[in-house]
């Protein structure tokens, strides 16, 4: 292999690009960016960047030792692949063939209808001119009551903005936890200052506010859309690879092309050694859930190149790590390990009113997730047994007198 083309540059991209290099690969490294700044870590734009406590989050990276090229402001805008392996990847900087591929392009945000000015929050541009727009006294709306609109209604209602936060569904995180846990977070708004209306849906974003669809509209001065992202996948139109939810890869993250036999779709032909994708915009197996996740956080973009970059060296290499990923949002730290859909049930561990509390999904005695707030020694032991498959005691790891850890049954 003698030329590896890197495509996004992301936290997913820059971390593959130190993968390949540390595990001994020699050729030509090119990493596309349609970004002009080198790459940068996202989870501080909403908060520190946002806050005003940070203005720049690059990553650290010795680009000199790396021996990478890097083309910067530069984006891929289609994928020819050659039937024996390799192809050319297009850009805006010209055809770019390549030997080996890796895929991190990310997620873009979803934007809603409407000709008026709306925020979102995905570039270190995006933080820096919302930053600038959050001034004392500012009606501020926020649609979605998500992880990231609790983390913007953080930072609006520090600076001393009216903050409105609209959710379509009955309660905030309802996406992320479901409603009836999500509840249990609807009090911070209130504390901070901030009203936070349900049940509400968005028709069109105008100029100086939000028409609602029930005829009703909210007046503000600056609009921000927090209601999720949609994998970068537009430039691979065409190019053969399976695109569903994001692009299809086996536990290696090798790519699943389409395939050609009548009657499945959805189903890959075959899986490319030499096309690999990583982070916010890959479908992945997970062996350990029997399905594929799409996980669009920065722990799996920090971990899982290192098995991409094994993967289109020759080596055998899996990827199976239980999701993890965190919010700072009302003063409060939130944490959460594990996938809590393929759970049987839930069990409240500690008093939400108490500001320490905890929740555990499971099956049977497996641990299958948890949500822990301010409980930073709970998610670390939890996350443990749910690495390992260690089974627990329901009754004791609901106990909040007893460390995660002693519910661990011998």
């Amino acid at each position: 292999m003698d030329s590896v083309i890197v495509v996004g540059g992301g936290l997913g991209g820059v971390r593959a690009v130190e993968a390949l290099r540390s595990k001994g690969y020699e050729g030509e490294l090119t990493l596309v960016s349609a970004e002009r700044h080198r790459p940068y870590d996202r989870p501080p734009l909403s908060k520190a960047v946002l806050a005003g406590d940070r203005d720049d989050t690059t990553v650290d990276a010795d680009w000199d030792r790396l021996r990478a090229r890097l083309l910067l402001g530069e984006r891929a805008t289609a994928l020819r692949l050659a039937p024996g392996g390799g192809g050319t990847v297009a850009t805006t900087a010209g055809d770019l063939a390549f030997d080996g591929l890796v895929i991190a392009t990310g997620a873009r945000p979803i934007t809603l209808p409407g000709d008026g000015p709306q925020h979102v929050l995905r570039t270190i541009e995006d933080a820096r001119a919302l930053r600038a727009r959050l001034t004392g006294g500012a009606r501020v709306v926020i649609v979605g009551a998500g992880w990231i609109g609790a983390e913007v209604a953080t930072a609006a209602a520090k600076k001393g903005c009216a903050v409105t936060v609209v959710e379509a569904a009955d309660a905030p995180l309802a996406n992320a936890i479901g409603s009836g846990i999500g509840a249990l977070t609807a009090p911070w708004y209130a504390e901070a200052g901030v009203e936070l209306r349900t049940g509400v849906k968005v028709a069109a974003i105008e100029h100086g506010g939000l028409a609602l669809a029930d005829g009703g509209r909210i007046e503000a001065d600056e609009v921000v859309v927090g209601v999720g992202v949609r994998p970068e996948l537009g430039w691979l139109d065409g190019s053969g690879l399976l695109l569903e939810r994001g692009i299809v890869t086996d536990a290696s993250f090798r790519t699943g092309v389409e395939s050609d036999t009548p009657g499945e779709p959805g189903e890959p032909g075959a899986y490319r050694p030499d096309v690999v994708a990583v982070g916010d915009c890959a479908s992945w197996w997970s062996a350990r859930y029997g399905r594929r996740l799409l996980v669009e956080h920065w722990d799996t973009a920090l971990n899982a190149p290192e098995v991409a970059a094994a993967t289109l060296l020759g080596q055998e290499a899996a990827y199976d790590a239980a999701p993890y990923f965190w919010s700072e949002q009302f003063g409060r730290m939130v944490q959460y390990a594990g996938h809590h859909p393929v759970a049987e049930r839930h069990v409240l561990r500690g008093d939400p009113a108490s500001g320490k509390w905890a929740v555990c999904w499971l099956t049977g005695e497996r641990l299958e997730a948890i949500l822990t707030v301010n409980s930073p020694r709970d998610l670390m032991q939890a996350r443990r047994l749910i690495t390992a498959g260690t089974p627990v005691d329901p009754a004791v790891i609901a106990d909040p007198e007893v460390p995660v850890r002693q519910a661990a049954r011998s």
